[in-house]
């Protein structure tokens, strides 16, 4: 199972900012470079949705425009999420993936947003 790995979750205040990572798997490195990727996230009682993806192109949910920002280094097989001025409705368990959307997932990464 081709999984990818997630980290930099936890808690931040209202227009507080976090840093997500994601590091590929290891069966991927070789086709890593040419991927369109992408963060993902799913909150309480709501489907998994796209914010943000990177390709020859950058692409980003209205929500989050403007607040975060996708980049990838190829050669570190990593791909981040800068999350800035963070509101209570990012909270979400954060996914990093292929596109279009695989059939499973990582483990994800938790944020939670709150005083």
């Amino acid at each position: 199972q081709v999984q990818f790995e997630e980290s930099g979750g936890g808690l931040a205040q209202p227009g507080g900012s976090l840093r997500l990572s994601c590091r590929a798997p290891r069966a991927i490195f070789s086709v890593f470079a040419p991927l369109d990727l992408g963060w993902y996230r799913q909150a309480p009682g709501k489907q998994r949705e796209l914010v943000a993806s990177i390709g020859r192109s950058t692409t980003y949910a209205d929500s989050v425009k403007g607040r975060f920002t996708i980049t990838r280094n190829n050669s570190r097989k990593t791909l981040w999420l800068q999350m800035n001025s963070l509101k209570a409705e990012d909270k979400a368990v954060y996914y990093c993936d292929t596109l279009p959307a695989p059939d499973s997932w990582g483990q994800g990464t938790q944020v939670t947003v709150s005083l």
